[in-house]
């Protein structure tokens, strides 16, 4: 029986080898600023969701060390048991108040609460309707609710709306799914007008908004902000991992669902709380987003000076692809930055959707210019000219 368990591994992991994609867990040891190194050389790292390097702030991790040193290193149980240790009120409250809702309700992570999430508020005689490049945890929720479930195409307004015209009406609740800020793209939802086409048709509207917090919006606050006024989102998500540089998930919305997603969801229910660590270290890093709004600026700025020098599309996060198409050819891109001295990860299906495989740049508060324009350099040199030359 083993045998046969192992002959069933080596021929999926042989199969995905001679497409280029199989994936290896490489050991990465990250500190100070934008760097990384691996196999005992530095390097300058640009696939980093850490945008803000707070996961490395002194203030951050100070907050950390205390907490650990006061509460624990870990929760002890769940937090409808016993591990709903002071710190998470205290969390929830600020991540309440930042994004502009009545509550919050924190998670172990962003993958749990969309696992969670989405099965409390819906299921079988409901109708889900998602963005065809949501992250693939509000597609794994979907699925796992029972509910009927459709896509839509990316950002395609008339599309939702024909989804909603002819199934919505057959549907007892209508929840409507996507990222704020596309983690493979970089783009934005159309947020504000997602909503008003929820509020048209009595559905829910949820973004994850996972790439957004900290870094686009209103002084950081998220992709609900990127327009002159709040967008009406009644259930936004989001992790504690990115550009908040901790651990976690979170989701805001009024009392009444937050009451009933700590009832209901499963993934509340049955995990350990998060540890004290990770709660008190977002809570600083909350307060640094608030009180430095230039500095959260940053990424997308830089990001911008990286595409205007390569005449690409302007972006609206922090997040650059450049899509090569091939996984291979991919891999030898990464390959030849990484030679370089820069760490580049290539992202290849079924992260994303088949012949899009692609370069991520990620920007962060930390990098250097100089660093950009060596970069901008070798991309415009070793990549696009040979593509173009093709």
């Amino acid at each position: 029986m083993a045998a046969s368990l192992d002959d069933f591994a080596g021929g999926k992991l042989a199969a995905l080898e001679a497409r280029a994609l199989r994936r290896r867990l490489v050991e990465t040891d990250r500190r100070e600023g934008a760097t990384a190194t691996r196999g005992g050389r530095e390097l300058i790292s640009f696939c980093c969701n850490d945008y803000l390097n707070l996961s490395q702030h002194p203030v951050v991790k100070r907050a950390a060390i205390e907490a650990t040193e006061k509460y624990g290193a870990g929760a002890g149980a769940s937090r409808l048991v016993s591990g709903n240790h002071p710190l998470f009120a205290e969390l929830e409250r600020r991540l309440a108040a930042w994004k502009e809702a009545e509550d919050c309700v924190v998670f172990g992570s962003g993958y749990m609460a969309n696992l969670g999430i989405v099965p409390a508020l819906v299921g079988a005689g409901d109708l889900i309707l998602a963005d065809e490049l949501s992250h693939a945890c509000l597609m794994s929720g979907a699925k796992l609710s029972g509910a009927e479930f459709a896509i839509f195409r990316h950002n395609d307004l008339p599309h939702l709306e024909a989804l909603l015209a002819a199934r919505r009406g057959t549907a007892n609740r209508c929840l409507i799914l996507t990222d704020g800020i596309f983690s493979m793209d970089g783009d934005a939802a159309p947020v504000e007008a997602l909503a008003a086409r929820a509020a048209q048709h009595d559905a829910w509207l949820m973004t994850d908004d996972a790439h957004g917090i900290g870094v686009v919006g209103r002084e950081g606050r998220g992709s609900s902000f990127m327009g002159a006024e709040k967008a009406a989102v009644p259930l936004q998500m989001g992790t504690l991992s990115k550009a908040v540089g901790s651990y976690g998930g979170y989701l805001c919305a009024s009392r009444a669902v937050c009451d009933l997603i700590r009832t209901r969801a499963r993934t509340l229910i049955y995990s350990t709380g998060l540890p004290p660590a990770s709660a008190a270290a977002a809570i600083a890093a909350l307060d640094f987003i608030r009180d430095n709004p230039e500095y959260c600026r940053r990424p997308v700025e830089k990001a911008k000076a990286f595409t205007r020098a390569l005449g690409l599309a302007e972006p609206e996060s922090p997040i650059v692809p450049l899509i090569l198409g091939d996984a291979g050819a991919t891999l030898a891109a990464s390959a030849m930055l990484e030679t370089e001295g820069f760490l580049v990860t290539g992202i290849r299906p079924p992260t994303v959707p088949a012949g899009t495989a692609r370069l991520r740049f990620t920007f962060t508060a930390e990098h250097k210019d100089e660093d950009i324009a060596r970069l901008i350099a070798l991309v415009r040199e070793r990549i696009m000219s040979r593509r173009a030359a093709e």
